[in-house]
């Protein structure tokens, strides 16, 4: 989901900062800095468990390399939505409609790291009974990565899929459009491999999310071509036009000719998935033609789905044949014997391993950020790992 720009009480580097590129990163531990996200989420209200949940899906994003979705939102994002009282720390979550193997919740409100993760975590208790378990969840708020929250599926031998739209934000306008309706509405899907690291697609429907657009702006860095456009379709570079409202997101392929229906078309499909089963609000109204800025992505709606192969097959031969399809794609002959074949989640597996056992890396910029937070709350942060080190 698009971080909703704001400012925080305190701690804030402004977006407009820049970052040098060739900066040293610091590396901090990884159960230090989950401990300390946990302990800032609880300064703000959270229950110890939720804040703790919240906490894991958060840094999250850094332990897998998605860090426009990891700690560098907490100040920028959800300090921010818990401050203004868009987001009620102490929510809870009300069953609406509870079918058996279908549930409707109201979120309330309630931080989307953790009131996604526990719908999910439903999901795959109704699943055991029924061979598969849908939680549709309107109220809700940012819910970060959506691949923390398919991926809990895949802990109990399950599938899971996560959709989210972004409420009643506007990003994106369709193809031919000229004015924005929808938000860039992520999705996830992961699938236990078998014996190989799980399959996670965690995506946004456009080429990319507002996130890699503001981490570029701050870095001083241009966009390749493709990112952005302007009113009239040319190419955007200066990744800061998007927030001086000079440019526009594209969908995932492009222009028309390369497929962008595409994008829109998936975009489309997570805004039913989200937005129409479970009524949360929706950007595309019947005004949003007349009022074509972007609004805050309240009201935002999750569709959690897990299922359970194993309601219908023998888990050994689902076991079995998944690590037979995930096993010949990682034996494809690459064109670049340096470069072999992967396919989505084995990277991120990779790099859970390594910032597990060396730190997780922080830019210099977050870093600082993230000491001015822990200053404000009275907290400590975690000393950094010593060059080469490990945890």
């Amino acid at each position: 989901m698009p971080p909703t720009p704001a400012a925080p009480a305190t701690g804030r580097v402004p977006d407009t900062a820049a970052e040098p590129a060739d900066a040293p990163e610091v590396r901090v531990p990884y159960g230090a800095l989950l401990t300390f996200t946990t302990d800032v989420l609880r300064a703000r209200g959270l229950p110890g468990g939720r804040a703790a949940t919240a906490a894991q899906a958060l840094c999250h994003g850094d332990l897998t390399g998605f860090t426009t979705h990891g700690l560098t939102n907490l100040a920028r994002l959800y300090l921010p939505l818990l401050d203004s009282g868009r987001c009620d720390p102490r929510a809870e979550p009300e069953t609406v409609t509870d079918t058996g193997a279908a549930v409707l919740l109201d979120a309330h409100r309630a931080l989307g790291l953790w009131a996604a993760a526990e719908a999910m975590d439903l999901a795959v208790e109704r699943a055991r009974t029924h061979g598969l378990g849908m939680v549709s969840v309107r109220g809700g708020t940012h819910f970060g990565c959506a691949g923390f929250h398919a991926l809990r599926a895949v802990g109990h031998g399950m599938i899971g899929l996560a959709t989210a739209n972004c409420g009643h934000q506007r990003l994106v306008p369709p193809p031919g459009g000229a004015a924005p309706m929808l938000g860039t509405n992520p999705l996830a899907l992961a699938s236990p491999a078998g014996d190989h690291p799980p399959f996670t697609l965690d995506m946004s429907t456009t080429v990319v999310p507002t996130g890699r657009i503001r981490a570029a702006a701050r870095a001083g860095e241009t966009i390749p071509p493709g990112w952005l456009t302007d009113a009239d379709g040319a190419p955007v570079t200066d990744p800061a036009a998007y927030d001086r409202g000079e440019a526009q997101l594209r969908w995932l392929g492009g222009d028309p000719e390369h497929g962008a229906h595409k994008g829109f078309g998936l975009g489309l499909l997570v805004e039913v998935l989200s937005a129409l089963v479970s009524g949360s609000g929706v950007g595309p109204q019947p005004a949003a033609g007349k009022t074509p800025t972007a609004r805050p992505d309240d009201d935002v709606g999750y569709f959690l789905l897990a299922v359970a192969p194993s309601a219908l097959r023998s888990p050994a031969n689902v076991a079995t044949a998944a690590t037979g399809l995930f096993g010949a794609l990682l034996d494809c002959p690459p064109h670049r014997p340096d470069e072999p074949v992967r396919y989505p989640g084995w990277h991120e597996q990779r790099r859970t391993r390594e910032r597990t056992a060396h730190g997780v890396p922080l830019a210099p910029a977050l870093h600082a950020e993230l000491r001015a937070v822990a200053d404000a709350a009275g907290l400590a942060f975690p000393d950094a790992v010593p060059s080469g080190g490990a945890v």
